[in-house]
């Protein structure tokens, strides 16, 4: 399970570290795609695995399925780590993520995300402004967190 908040910052040749201990449970080969909300969404293999065979059942007669795939499978690239533990990040998709100097990648259960430090902080904002009525939404009464 990926958990956790870690700052780092992209170089000039889009380049990120991602912490180390995340290499591991991403493996050798992994996922980047385009997320919501103007972030990246990184999987392993695995559960990328998992997320096409959801979407492999969605009704291609319907006009927000067609959408939703092309959106999200149209930015997917299989990428790797070099020996400094970087990864390379495609052009379209530090365009779409806004990633220019400071990212911060964040652990969200079964997939990393990717954000600007910019878009983090202003998502991180507004969220935290409306949590208590978000958990109160998603939760009934029988969870207890």
């Amino acid at each position: 399970m990926f958990i956790g908040e870690y700052h780092h910052s992209i170089d000039e040749k889009n380049r990120l570290i991602i912490p180390s201990k995340f290499r591991d449970e991403l493996g050798e080969k992994f996922i980047i795609t385009r997320g919501i909300e103007n972030c990246l969404f990184v999987y392993s293999m695995e559960s990328w695995n998992k997320i096409t065979e959801k979407l492999e059942t969605l009704p291609f007669t319907k006009k927000d399925a067609r959408a939703f795939v092309r959106f999200f499978l149209s930015g997917a690239t299989v990428a790797e780590f070099d020996k400094q533990g970087r990864v390379n990040i495609t052009s379209p998709l530090t365009t779409y993520a806004n990633l220019k100097k400071e990212c911060v990648i964040i652990g969200t259960g079964d997939r990393l995300e990717i954000w600007s430090l910019e878009d983090w902080n202003a998502f991180f904002d507004s969220a935290s402004l409306n949590m208590s009525d978000i958990a109160e939404n998603l939760f009934n009464e029988s969870v207890n967190l």
